[in-house]
């Protein structure tokens, strides 16, 4: 019969049966680095859960760019188209544009007498109601190329997938749990610990997009995060 100090360990066999992943671990060995002591059977879970959550604005990535014969001559280009998107954009945007120093360099290819090109990046927030709007806006001005549109979510709803994913994890460690006791003949079960080893983080899906006749927002792809847990119950 299995004592107090030596908990019965289920079988190969079992754990194999149980998702997504399970081990298990005499408690005697896990008692030194966590947690209370199981005297009974020791289960390990490893659970991930990932969900969706509703955009609520874009993040839009722009590269500008313009030629010259000189690099001045470029860069006075940039300049002129610049201002032209920044009037564009000014009543699309939240916040404010970001937008870094530009990099004038000879035409790949070709002699630098041949000539200079100068870039830039740009980059801001819109809402919904402007996702179509700037994606027209932008892809017909002359040297912008729209390289991408990013979900994101609100703040409230980021927090609120968070945690729906950690209720859902909990839920099926529990369940998985209580089954893996049922078929040994046993009734209790008993959490001892919780490990979240990564937190819910969203991550964006950026598209690429160019002018058509219209972008719905509702058609773009939608935020997603994801939550890993390490869970151990005491089975007696």
């Amino acid at each position: 019969m299995p004592s107090e100090l030596n908990p019965p360990v289920i079988s190969l066999a079992a754990a194999v049966l149980l998702a997504p992943a399970v081990s298990l671990l005499p408690p005697a060995a896990k008692a030194e680095i966590q947690g209370p002591v199981c005297r009974g059977t020791l289960l390990q879970l490893n659970l991930q859960e990932s969900g969706e959550s509703r955009t609520v604005r874009f993040r839009f990535n722009l590269r500008l760019e313009a030629e010259g014969s000189t690099t001045a001559a470029a860069l006075e280009q940039l300049n002129q188209r610049q201002v032209r998107l920044r009037e564009e954009l000014e009543t699309l945007v939240d916040g404010r544009l970001v937008i870094p120093a530009p990099n004038t360099y000879a035409m790949p290819g070709s002699q630098p007498s041949r000539g200079y090109r100068s870039s830039t990046t740009i980059t801001g927030t819109v809402g919904r109601s402007n996702y179509d709007p700037l994606i027209q806006r932008a892809g017909r001005l002359p040297g912008v190329r729209l390289q991408g549109m990013t979900s994101l979510p609100s703040a409230e709803g980021q927090d609120r997938l968070q945690h729906q994913l950690l209720e859902r994890a909990l839920e099926r460690g529990r369940r998985q749990a209580e089954q893996t006791a049922a078929s040994l003949g046993l009734r209790r079960v008993a959490l001892l610990r919780i490990d979240q080893r990564s937190h819910a983080s969203v991550r964006p899906a950026a598209m690429a997009v160019s002018a058509a006749p219209r972008f719905r927002p509702e058609e773009a792809p939608l935020p997603t995060a994801s939550l890993s847990l390490a869970l151990d119950y005491c089975l007696n």
